[in-house]
Formats: C-alpha cells, sequence, structure tokens
C-alpha cells in the first residue's frame, strides 16, 4: 500500500471542507497581520556551537509506527529541546495520520524562541496561507507530491508570506526538480514514502547533488550520536529529528548527546551549501 497516496487522498477532502469552513480571504487577513516571523533558513545557515542543527520534531503518532507518544504536552517538549539546544522546532499538525493539530504548533511556538517548521502535506495554495495564519515560520513542501509548476508557484507564495519552505527530495531527479523551482533550503528525507521505512544511506548517495548556494537537511531515520556522525563525513550538518526524541525518556538529554560537545580547538566538518559552522 502506498501510504503518501492515500495521505494526499485524504488531504485533498480534508483542505475542500476546511475552505468552506474558513474562507480564503479570511486566512489571508490572518496573515497579514503576522509580525513576528522566525528565520529558519537563516539559523540553519549560520554558525553551530557543536558543528550540528538538529530541528527537533514534535509528533503523537505516524502511520507507521502507530501511537508513539500520544499524552505530550507540546509546550513542555518545546521547552525540553530549546534547553537541549535545538536550532528550530518541527510540529506535525496533520490530524488523521499522525494525531497532531495547529494548536500542538501554536502551543510549542508560544513555548519557546525557535523558529517553528509546520510539517503537513502540502496540496493546495489556500494551506499556504493557513500556515502564516496559524503562526508558523516555515512549512515543509514536498517535491513528489506537486508538479514543478506548483512547487514553483508555492515557493514564491511562501516567500511573500515570510515563510520559509523546506523542500523534500527523495532522489536526484527530485532535488534537480527542486533546484530548477529556486528551493534554498532541502531536505533529503531517508523514508521511503510508499513503506515509510528507512534508510540513511539515501542521504550519503544524494548528498553531492546539493549545490553550494542551497542548505541541505537530513530527515528520517537519525537514531544516534552515530548517524550524525556518519552523515557529517558527507558534508551534512543540519538535521530534522522525529520519533528518537519524542520517544526520549529525557529529551534535552537527548538531544544533547546528539549533537555532541562543542568543538572548540578542533576542525569542523565542512557542511554542504551555505553553512560553514
Amino acid at each position: 500500500m502506498d501510504i503518501l497516496k492515500k495521505i494526499v487522498a485524504h488531504k485533498i477532502k480534508e483542505v475542500a471542507a476546511a475552505e468552506k469552513e474558513t474562507p480564503l480571504e479570511a486566512l489571508k487577513e490572518m496573515a497579514d497581520r503576522r509580525k513576528d516571523q522566525r528565520a529558519l533558513t537563516t539559523r540553519l545557515a549560520g554558525r553551530a556551537e557543536t558543528g550540528v542543527h538538529i530541528i527537533a520534531e514534535i509528533k503523537r503518532a505516524s502511520p507507521s509506527k502507530g501511537p508513539i507518544r500520544p499524552d505530550l504536552d507540546p509546550a513542555a517538549l518545546a521547552r525540553a529541546y530549546e534547553r537541549g539546544g535545538a536550532a528550530a522546532l518541527s510540529v506535525l499538525t496533520d490530524s488523521r495520520f499522525f494525531s497532531g493539530s495547529p494548536d500542538d504548533l501554536k502551543q510549542a511556538r508560544d513555548a519557546v524562541n525557535l523558529p517553528v517548521l509546520r510539517k503537513d502535506f502540502i496540496v493546495t495554495a489556500y494551506q499556504i496561507h493557513e500556515t502564516a495564519a496559524m503562526g508558523a515560520d516555515a512549512l515543509l513542501l514536498i517535491t513528489r507530491i506537486l508538479s514543478p509548476v506548483q512547487l514553483k508557484d508555492y515557493l514564491q507564495i511562501s516567500a511573500e508570506l515570510g515563510l520559509d519552505a523546506l523542500v523534500e527530495t527523495h532522489s536526484a531527479d527530485e532535488i534537480r526538480v527542486a533546484t530548477a523551482a529556486g528551493a534554498r533550503l532541502i531536505g533529503i528525507n531517508n523514508r521511503d514514502l510508499k513503506t515509510f521505512d528507512t534508510c540513511t544511506d539515501t542521504t550519503l548517495k544524494l548528498a553531492a547533488e546539493i549545490g553550494k548556494d542551497q542548505t541541505v537537511v537530513a530527515e528520517s531515520g537519525i537514531r544516534s550520536r552515530a548517524d550524525i556522525q556518519t552523515l557529517q563525513q558527507a558534508g551534512i550538518c543540519n538535521f530534522l529529528i522525529g520519533e528518537s526524541l519524542v520517544r526520549a525518556v529525557d529529551p534535552r538529554a537527548f538531544l544533547q548527546r546528539l549533537r555532541g560537545r562543542p568543538m572548540a580547538g578542533h576542525a569542523r566538518p565542512k557542511c554542504k551549501g551555505r553553512y560553514h559552522g
């Protein structure tokens, strides 16, 4: 079963229902009132104390694993991540498959000073305005579920609304499509979106496709400091980590271990793209 297709089919229906409840013009008015955006791309392209930037994820469940931490407190977890040195947060807002909500994002963002990425399945321009209106600083655009024209248009709309866009890819062809659309923040997802299985070799194979003017983020399947060190050898310094952090007994301490100790006096691995921390 192709899980991604199932999610997208449901999302299209979900968005149609949302548009009837809250018209686009109302969302635009809410989005236009935003004055407090926090720049995700700038944060990831800057210097990191340990040479590693981690986008720490808040999610309650997943289609492949079921409930992960259904009773989590978004604000408390966000604060733990911030104390652990997270560069940014990612919050799942999909309700049907990940048990998330816009309220999870709001609670998390209100609790910290970090940029917050809305992680959902964006299939229409309506959702981009919705993302700005709910208070997110950035959103995820998945190359596989958008046409090249849609991707380019959605990047432009995001920029106009002050939203950074993490463009998720899974192959060299998708990286080329994302680059042609103007993407500067590129995610390489180690998860097979048909089966939701993960393999970090995906990032290792595709790292060479990233341009010097792009910032790359490794996504999914990163569970240990050793995983991060292996990916650093390929020039990866930015990581989006979800399940292993959410399941951790002490998320703050685990995040600190993943980041490693400050490397004062030691050469940091050279990073792909614009970040040379």
